[in-house]
């Protein structure tokens, strides 16, 4: 028996049989067999998700299957770190710092949500910013990946300048009131 195929991934969907809840990495793929969560009577919908390319599955996404019927996306609640800085100056720089390091992040306009990681906890400490364990679904912004997730490697770029050594050859690095 053939499993059902995904269609299309429909953000406004109403009209749900099933849910599949799934965490980030789960969520970006392109090809996968999927079994939804557990229905009323106990019983599972499998079903395929094949897509022309990678992409995120939001949550509250709908997945439509080729017989018409709906699965929902949940995001399932990962361990992250909940990030906040003393202003959005010094917010917008965390931001640099996490982005420096090709880490997946979700951006808010007060906060930053990346994976749970001491190393990136202590140096984000080291900045200066508050940051606080959460469990909550993961929503990362998309546009850095595409659709492949870290294929192009960055070897062109060095980041081991050594602590303490910084570049200002931008100029922008002062308060210019």
């Amino acid at each position: 028996m053939t499993l059902p195929k995904v269609l299309e991934v429909r953000p406004d969907a109403k009209g749900y049989v099933a849910t599949v809840t799934l965490d980030e990495t789960a969520r970006h793929r392109r090809r996968i067999r999927m079994v939804s969560d557990r229905l009323a009577n106990g019983s599972t919908i499998t079903f395929m998700l094949d897509l022309p390319e990678a992409r995120l599955l939001r949550h509250g996404d709908g997945l439509v299957l080729e017989d018409g019927r709906i699965i929902e996306v949940r995001a399932m609640p990962e361990p992250l770190m909940e990030i906040r800085g003393r202003d959005a100056r010094h917010l917008l720089s965390l931001a640099w710092q996490i982005g420096n390091r090709h880490l997946a992040a979700e951006i808010t306009a007060e906060t930053i949500r990346i994976r749970r990681d001491h190393v990136i906890r202590d140096m984000l400490l080291g900045l200066g910013a508050d940051v606080a364990d959460i469990e909550a679904p993961f929503d990362p912004e998309g546009g850095a990946y595409g659709g492949a997730h870290h294929a192009h490697d960055h070897h062109h770029h060095d980041h081991s300048h050594g602590e303490g050594h910084h570049h200002h050859h931008h100029g922008g690095d002062h308060d210019h009131g």
